[in-house]
């Protein structure tokens, strides 16, 4: 049965880590749903470096091109000019996009690390992530409605960096959804929804994948939930279903707006209210 949770988890990882429905919430909901054992925080974790590493296949261009630019203005490389591009010379614009990954991650480091008890223990509540899921739906649902959605990745300032790394830090609750807080306070800036998403998505590369590997060791201890082989295999599976989410949800949001997640987000809340209410679930 652990390989069996384990494969079933990983889809799960890999279908909602992307979308505003919180990844966490549903690893810590559809256990209890089954009647399985809560997988942890650590669990979780670990699970959320296969769709980073997913991220980081479907941007993969994006992140060497922003990489290499950020480390050419460190070294004092020459800006390209307007319609010209040099060995040497480097786009200022996916430098500063360097910028603003790592000052956007600031927070969410931060408060992640002296967090970190009450985020494997208290956070995880159905209570609590009931109510997330639910006041975060209405949130973005707001930020959907009314930003203007007239700004590109482009346009985007060290101010929209800070408030939208805070915005991520609010993510270490369960039921917020990183992508969820990222996109909604990328919707109230004024950015388009696709540029909100794929901002959220490289700013969470930083934060998953160290939040990741520090939890590893205690995901792959013998007294852990599952263990070191499902683990791995649950990782392997999110990776896999992730990258096909993300895929999916670019093209989706060209097009179309937050509404079903929103409603759904509301729906599930209120489903474990309403179990949490009648006794079927403790918290």
């Amino acid at each position: 049965m652990e390989w069996f949770q384990a494969v079933v988890l990983g889809v799960l990882q890999g279908l909602t880590e992307f979308l505003p429905i919180s990844s966490s919430a549903h690893l810590r909901i559809y256990p209890e749903l089954f009647g399985w054992e809560d997988p942890g925080a650590a669990f979780t974790a670990v699970t959320q470096i296969g769709t980073e590493t997913a991220v980081i296949l479907y941007f993969a261009r994006d992140i060497g091109r922003i990489v290499s630019a950020w480390f050419r203005s460190l070294a004092g490389g020459r800006e390209a000019s307007r319609g010209r591009r040099r060995r040497a010379s480097y786009d200022p614009q996916d430098a500063r996009m360097g910028w603003f990954v790592i000052i956007g991650t600031i927070p969410i480091g931060a408060l992640g690390y002296l967090l970190q008890d009450v985020i494997r223990d208290d956070f995880r509540s159905l209570w609590i992530i009931a109510t997330t899921l639910v006041v975060l739906g209405v949130i973005l649902g707001i930020a959907d409605r009314v930003g203007r959605k007239d700004r590109t990745i482009a346009d985007l300032t060290y101010k929209d960096a800070v408030l939208i790394g805070f915005a991520q830090a609010m993510a270490l609750i369960p039921g917020v959804s990183r992508s969820g807080a990222s996109i909604s306070m990328g919707l109230f800036l004024g950015l388009d929804r696709a540029a909100a998403a794929r901002f959220a998505f490289l700013l969470a590369i930083p934060a998953v994948l160290g939040s990741g590997i520090f939890e590893w060791p205690g995901a792959m201890e013998e007294g852990s939930v599952y263990g070191a082989g499902p683990t791995i295999l649950a990782t392997i599976v999110a990776f896999a279903v992730g990258f096909a989410v993300i895929a999916w949800l670019m093209s989706w949001l060209e097009k179309r707006s937050f509404a079903p997640f929103i409603i759904y987000r509301v729906a599930l809340g209120l489903f474990t209210f309403a179990m949490l209410a009648t006794g079927t679930w403790s918290s």
